[in-house]
């Protein structure tokens, strides 16, 4: 039991909720740090989860779905299985519903709650699959888990998450007290294709997808952006999505989680340390109460169960001295953080009312907004995108707007001719910070 920082035990993690036991961590000034992690193998997978908890911070727990079962794969998936071929993740929907329970048996409790991950635009069967076994936090989104992984039409994502929602909703309610029954939901609208995404619309679309969850009747969220290019830029964009998420989502409980750079990620093991690091004090000085660590392998194969504790050790342990150096400065490259506001928070607020003026369903706005270009995601090809948006870096490494088509936000029209990026420009953008970190 996590105790208050007045010293008072805490009694919000009985209810066994997942967004329960990260406010209980962060009334006790405690970061909550988690792993990308998943395996096919049911005892590989349990190894994991056990070294997570046993871990030397404030840890909860991640089965990480493969991709088969992410695309709705199930044959393929099965034939892995029976082959004993190794997989990217688990295969929470092919396992039997006993060993599942197996894997968490003694595991999944109320001091160690257990998010089920998986990047999904069809998402039905996989969460019928984790309320079977008892899990009841999960993350996603209608725009999310369509835009970069799938390409069905964005109607067809809503409707799958629209169900989603319910089906957390209905669990719950059939529950009624029982404990780890409250569902909690993560937007990853915050990390839209990982990166060269301008924070305004990362920012919106994270806002968007927690107001699309409280529509269907959630009310456990938290809100994701995953770190960028410029800290000073990444300062101001949590401190919007914070705000917003104050103004915009009343009477639900949420908070905010940062993930480590999801892009090109530094080759040395110095420079993926140190990019962790900043993502660490990133969280830290924005308040925010999660983080999602990469580890120092992630550039070259799937990290171990050890890799992976190392890197939730290594952030906490940043973490816990970052206020002793100051929440107004962490180093990134040679450059400082500072409280200067450019613009995110407003520019993040009228791409959310345009949304929402369109219809008071947001999952028929959602579809009317990609539509009409009123919500543009930069470099990506998927069918309902109006791929009219353009994202360049500027000389200070921020990312900047050289082309918003018709998204109702401002730019400088001199950037449209001047960052006209070429395949090289684009090469060299997506490896800015691996470059940046390895030297």
């Amino acid at each position: 039991m996590l105790r208050n920082p007045d010293g008072r035990d805490s009694d919000r993690s009985a209810a066994g909720s997942f967004g329960a036991f990260v406010a209980d961590a962060r009334d006790a000034g405690q970061l909550v740090v988690q792993p990308r992690m998943g395996f096919q193998d049911p005892w590989r997978m349990r190894r994991g989860l056990l070294a997570t908890k046993a871990a030397r911070c404030v840890t909860v727990g991640t089965i990480t779905i493969d991709s088969y079962t992410r695309v709705g794969d199930l044959a393929a998936a099965r034939e892995a299985v029976l082959s004993n071929r190794d997989l990217n993740g688990y295969p929470i929907v092919v396992h039997p519903e006993r060993t599942t329970h197996a894997v968490l048996d003694g595991v999944s409790d109320q001091t160690f709650p257990v998010q089920v991950r998986h990047g999904s635009a069809e998402p039905q069967r996989i969460v019928a699959a984790m309320l079977r076994c008892g899990l009841t936090a999960t993350e996603g989104g209608p725009v999310s888990y369509c835009l970069p992984y799938s390409r069905i039409p964005i109607r067809q994502s809503v409707r799958n998450w629209s169900r989603a929602c319910r089906m957390l909703v209905e669990a719950a309610e059939k529950a009624n007290s029982v404990h780890n029954a409250r569902p909690h939901l993560e937007t990853f609208g915050g990390c839209m294709l990982g990166q060269l995404c301008p924070p305004e619309l990362l920012v919106a679309i994270s806002v968007l997808e927690g107001m699309f969850f409280r529509q269907h009747g959630l009310r456990s969220i938290s809100l994701s952006y995953a770190q960028q290019t410029h800290s000073d830029q990444d300062d101001e964009a949590v401190r919007a999505l914070r705000r917003l998420a104050a103004e915009l989502l009343p009477q639900v409980d949420w908070h905010i989680v940062i993930y480590t750079y999801m892009g090109m990620f530094p080759r040395t093991s110095v420079g993926a340390g140190k990019l962790l690091d900043n993502a660490a004090r990133l969280a830290v000085r924005t308040r925010s109460e999660r983080l999602i660590v990469k580890t120092r392998s992630e550039a070259h194969r799937i990290p171990t169960v050890e890799e992976n504790v190392d890197a939730l050790e290594r952030a906490a342990a940043v973490a816990a001295i970052e206020p002793r150096i100051g929440r107004a400065k962490a180093v990134w490259g040679d450059t400082a953080c500072t409280q200067v506001e450019t613009g995110i928070y407003d520019c993040a607020r009228r791409l959310i009312e345009a949304v929402c003026g369109l219809d008071d369903d947001l999952g028929r706005a959602l579809v009317r907004a990609f539509q009409l270009g009123i919500l543009d995601v930069p470099f990506c090809l998927h069918p309902d995108n109006a791929r009219r948006s353009r994202s360049y870096l500027d000389a200070d490494g921020r990312l900047q707007w050289s082309d918003v088509g018709a998204m109702p936000i401002p730019i400088d029209r001199n950037a449209r001719a001047e960052y006209d990026l070429t395949s090289s420009d684009l090469l060299a953008a997506l490896s800015y910070v691996q470059r940046t970190f390895d030297r």
